[in-house]
């Protein structure tokens, strides 16, 4: 399944995370997260944010005559480690 910048940016969204957050947890550089976020990313690139995303709880559902779509599936290790950094940040 193919994402589009939309779920992408959901994604991301959903999680609280912030594009330097996406990009320290999917090994890439900020600037990379945000040429992906508008569509200008492919292969490994996509697939290394992607696979940060599925292993916070995302989960990316397809076109299905509602359109496609993001949802979370369970919290998560490192939803709640990036929760409570926020928490303890002035």
């Amino acid at each position: 399944m193919d994402l589009t910048t939309a779920q992408l940016r959901a994604a991301r969204a959903l999680l609280e995370w912030s594009v330097d957050d996406l990009a320290r947890i999917a090994d890439v550089h900020r600037n990379t997260v945000l040429r992906a976020e508008k569509g200008e990313a492919s292969g490994p690139t996509l697939a290394a944010i992607r696979l940060a995303l599925e292993g916070a709880g995302v989960q990316f559902i397809p076109r299905n005559g509602g359109g496609e779509g993001v949802r979370l599936k369970e919290a998560t290790e490192a939803v709640a480690i990036l929760s409570r950094k926020r928490k303890d940040q002035p």
